[in-house]
């Protein structure tokens, strides 16, 4: 990169950078955009970059393909409804193990001494209840406890958030990591949600990337929803958006996992990309 360019690039991120310093954002990161490691490594180097530049970032993580692999491995049947995964007990214990265990530190290994690996269950963080009893053991979050999460930050870390939450009698629950992020995000009052993904964004037409659709309000989802736009995983992960628009987060955005350094992309210059969510109310 010439002189020139670099000194361009950073003049026209110097107004993001001040935008977000010392804001929180919360990033939930999942689905196959995990699988390729040559962009994991990328993601998380962009993240401990975003921590450099006083952001104050919160990873919350899924690992369904991890979940599918090892189940597929002994042998239990994956299964979705509405875009959940049915979480009878042995999926519980794969849930458990997988994305606390080695999805997560894994995950922490890459941040090079910046993250610290959390799941809902500590300090009670992710308080719940079940969701739906034809979903088995999947939580639908009642309490967010922001204490650890909130200290880490203070201390300069990233919280590297698994999704597992638990009861009051300590019964762990599988809780969607879009609908975690959100009410994470919330409970923090969060400048940003982004929900980092394997998929360009909302698309009229699911199998083409070219029907992106580039800004929504959240009044229109319900439409969309009825139009089948909006259907399977993407519902979880668009009500988490809508609920924290509605609930005083200022900004939502689904972008494109796939794309490198597409988190920088979208914080620091004019050229993010994806689906951005926002009221209309609030742009008035």
């Amino acid at each position: 990169m010439k002189n020139e360019e670099m000194a361009r690039l950073f003049s026209e991120a110097t107004p993001y950078i001040q935008k977000y310093h010392g804001k929180t954002m919360v990033i939930k990161y999942g689905g196959n955009a995990m699988i390729n490691e040559a962009l994991k490594d990328a993601v998380m180097n962009d993240l401990v970059t975003l921590t450099l530049l006083g952001v104050r970032v919160v990873l919350v993580h899924g690992g369904g393909p991890a979940i599918n692999e090892m189940l597929q491995k002994v042998g239990v049947e994956s299964r979705f409804v509405g875009g959940l995964r049915v979480t009878d007990g042995p999926t519980m214990e794969v849930v458990q193990q997988v994305l606390a265990g080695k999805v997560n530190k894994d995950l922490v290994a890459k941040l090079r001494g910046r993250g610290v690996g959390l799941c809902g269950m500590d300090g009670q963080m992710l308080r719940c209840t079940e969701l739906d009893s034809r979903l088995g053991y999947v939580g639908e979050i009642t309490h967010v406890d922001t204490t650890l999460i909130s200290s880490l930050l203070d201390g300069g870390y990233i919280p590297v958030i698994a999704t597992v939450g638990m009861d009051d009698l300590g019964q762990p629950y599988n809780i969607n990591a879009d609908t975690a992020a959100a009410q994470i995000a919330i409970a923090l009052k969060a400048e940003k949600l982004v929900s980092m993904t394997d998929i360009a964004g909302l698309l009229r037409d699911k199998n083409d990337e070219s029907t992106l659709i580039p800004e929504v309000d959240v009044s229109e989802i319900e439409g969309y929803k009825d139009a089948g736009i909006i259907a399977g995983g993407m519902i979880p992960k668009i009500n988490g958006m809508a609920d924290a628009i509605y609930q005083g987060v200022h900004e939502a955005v689904i972008i494109d996992g796939r794309v490198p350094h597409t988190v920088l992309l979208e914080l620091f210059s004019n050229r993010g990309s994806g689906t951005r969510f926002s009221r209309r109310s609030h742009r008035e």
